[in-house]
């Protein structure tokens, strides 16, 4: 194995072994987490428990206005996928708190991050299958913050990175099984800064090679890691527009169900051209989408800046409510 592929999977806190195989040894490090931008009291939080034999879960946040408000308003619902090439971060990653919040606080809506599996334990279609499945738990749960105080037919699937892979494929998954999720309606999907790759490489993607925050030969492993065993990043699951290309008829029943799709991206982000050609080739096939593509910046700017953060957030709940 080549030195610096040691070294690249040692930042994601794998081990690498003498046989070829890697094993996770520790969660990937916080690093420096930003001050809170939003006071914690603003929203209450609890963990719900979605499959014990998977041990896939959830957080789900509330904000505390809408439980003290006065008649009672139902809140949209936005479901949460987080990031981390499939491979790494959990729910609970302190870094993710402050934007759950954000998002919770600025959309006034209910917020739920769901837990899924993660490779290279539990490889692709796993974490889309965990996903689908904490959609049925939602649609189906009696538990009192939601039934009390979301409109089931407000619902959004949201993404970051990875997670913004996943609301891109649940999200085309759920458009075709509408009626199973009823009374849960997805009314669109929110890809910020979607993680999408290919076997040949884009422009900002050659930038990369040398990227401190995220480098082109990292990028890679982690697809390796992620993607079932043989298949390359021209697999639907990483190359989107293998699909799109094969397939001129695949957004036919979101365009049936009025569902809308965001992307928000950043020109800094070595996955940008991937993010700008799923876009545009969205809005060639008459899908109702929204482009948010800011200067500069990098991937996952959001998380560590608390101003942009809340512009991101301001762009969201214009795009949920409209």
């Amino acid at each position: 194995m080549d030195p610096k592929d040691v070294e690249f999977y040692g930042m994601l806190g794998f081990e690498c072994n003498p046989d070829g195989s890697i094993t996770r040894q520790r969660e990937l490090r916080s690093g420096v987490e930003p001050t809170s931008a939003v006071d914690p009291s603003l929203v209450l939080a609890k963990d719900i428990s979605i499959n014990q034999s998977k041990s896939t879960w959830a957080r789900i946040m509330l904000p505390r206005k809408a439980v003290d408000s006065q008649p009672l308003s139902k809140l949209p619902l936005i479901v949460y996928f987080h990031g981390g090439g499939f491979v790494v971060c959990k729910v609970d990653r302190p870094g993710f708190q402050d934007f759950y919040r954000h998002i919770a606080t600025e959309t006034s809506a209910v917020v739920i991050s769901v837990g899924y599996r993660r490779a290279p334990e539990h490889r692709l279609p796993a974490a889309y299958d965990d996903c689908m499945e904490a959609l049925y738990w939602i649609k189906n749960s009696d538990d009192e913050w939601l039934t009390k105080y979301v409109d089931f037919s407000r619902c959004f699937l949201m993404g970051t990175s990875a997670g913004g892979n996943i609301a891109y494929r649940v999200g085309l998954s759920a458009s075709s099984i509408s009626t199973e999720l009823k009374p849960l309606e997805i009314g669109g999907l929110i890809l910020h800064h979607p993680y999408f790759g290919g076997k040949e490489k884009t422009v900002s993607e050659l930038r990369s090679v040398d990227d401190k925050l995220f480098p082109l030969r990292l990028n890679e492993l982690m697809w390796e890691a992620a993607l079932p065993v043989g298949a390359d990043r021209d697999h639907v699951y990483c190359n989107a527009m293998v699909e799109i290309r094969s397939n001129p008829g695949m957004f036919d029943q979101v365009k049936a169900l009025g569902l809308k799709i965001m992307v928000s991206a950043c020109g800094g982000d070595p996955l940008v051209d991937r993010q700008a050609e799923v876009l545009n080739a969205l809005r060639d096939a008459g899908v109702e989408v929204v482009g948010r593509i800011i200067e500069g910046g990098y991937h996952g700017l959001e998380f560590a800046d608390p101003l942009k953060a809340k512009e991101l957030c301001i762009a969201i709940k214009e795009f949920v409510a409209s």
